[in-house]
């Protein structure tokens, strides 16, 4: 498709830390950030972190900046999942002046994304989640955290909430685990601008054909609001270049976005912690630009094979599609 909208997560642009090692590289300031997306090809959309990146003090310096630059705010991601306060829970925090903290942050967040003209909060509440058997109210918490998403809801109806999932870390099991567990809390909640955010290294991590993923999330009424690109190897997410693992999957993911009409961003979520981070994020977008091409060329041989159920027809068509061999 021609009309892809491509963001990155101003943050990845950054240091990146890991458990080992706290500074793999220098934190420039967030508008040097950004004017280091601004460069990137194709790249019309950030992402930023409240409040790494954004902050009430600096609301107006940022939004002159991105017109500036010529991007859009696509999303708001309030940290529930780096600091100490919030290492038993954001949401679901035992504690209800901890969670009371974490709703009331999430809604300042909300404030700021209405004043930069971005309708999308992206919530990863990375510590909602559990550590030990018999260590967790499942019901308890699943269910705060429930409720303090539909709060949110109820009272930015304008805005729309994207619940990123994610099977581990930093808990060694998160509450919003897979698309259909984290499709169940959006229903649950019962407001429609609740949906769902797909990072697909998270959703390789969980054992999912990320494709496949969408097509629940269509048909659990069109709940796809948002889209995270990254590779890893399964095991663990490494937040590596698109493509640098997979790419049949990334084919068949691009074909199945568009039958399901998914018309968001495709941001890009790396950590790039070795190598240049513009160039990184750079090479993901130029690989899905690279997919978008055999897809465009070759989409009606897609609907063929998938609708033959040939595995061998699929192999030769994809070897011949994506390696021009014979």
């Amino acid at each position: 498709m021609s009309n892809r909208r491509y963001s990155v997560i101003l943050g990845n642009l950054g240091n990146t830390c890991d458990r080992f090692c706290g500074s793999y590289k220098s934190n420039p300031p967030a508008l040097e950030m950004l004017k280091a997306a601004a460069k990137i090809p194709h790249v019309k959309g950030i992402e930023l972190v409240g409040t790494w990146d954004i902050r009430p003090d600096n609301v107006a310096e940022m939004k002159q900046a991105l017109t500036g630059h010529g991007l859009t705010c696509v999303s708001i991601i309030p940290d529930l999942f780096s600091r100490k306060e919030f290492a038993k829970g954001a949401y679901s925090n035992p504690t209800p002046a901890l969670r009371r903290q974490a709703i009331d942050e999430s809604k300042q967040m909300c404030d700021i994304a209405l004043e930069l003209g971005c309708d999308l909060l992206n919530l990863w509440p990375g510590q909602d989640g559990y550590d030990y058997l018999l260590a967790a109210d499942y019901e308890k918490e699943r269910e705060l955290e429930c409720q303090a998403i539909t709060e949110l809801a109820k009272a930015y109806p304008g805005l729309r909430f994207a619940l990123e999932y994610k099977p581990q870390e930093p808990r060694t099991h998160c509450y919003m685990a897979r698309m259909a567990d984290t499709l169940l809390m959006a229903q649950e909640t019962g407001c429609a601008n609740v949906g769902v955010t797909m990072d697909t290294g998270h959703s390789f991590a969980a054992g999912e054909i990320p494709a496949e993923a969408v097509v629940l999330a269509r048909r659990a009424g069109n709940r796809l609001f948002h889209m995270h690109f990254n590779d890893n190897y399964t095991k663990w997410d490494d937040d590596m270049i698109v493509g640098s693992v997979h790419s049949i999957v990334y084919l068949e993911l691009l074909y199945w976005l568009d039958r399901c009409q998914y018309n968001g961003w495709l941001s890009m979520d790396q950590y790039p912690y070795r190598e240049d981070a513009a160039g990184a994020i750079g090479e993901s977008i130029q690989w899905l630009v690279a997919f978008d091409a055999i897809l465009n060329k070759h989409r009606a041989e897609i609907d063929r094979v998938i609708a033959g159920g040939d595995p061998v027809a699929t192999s030769r068509f994809l070897r011949q599609a994506m390696l021009g061999a014979k």
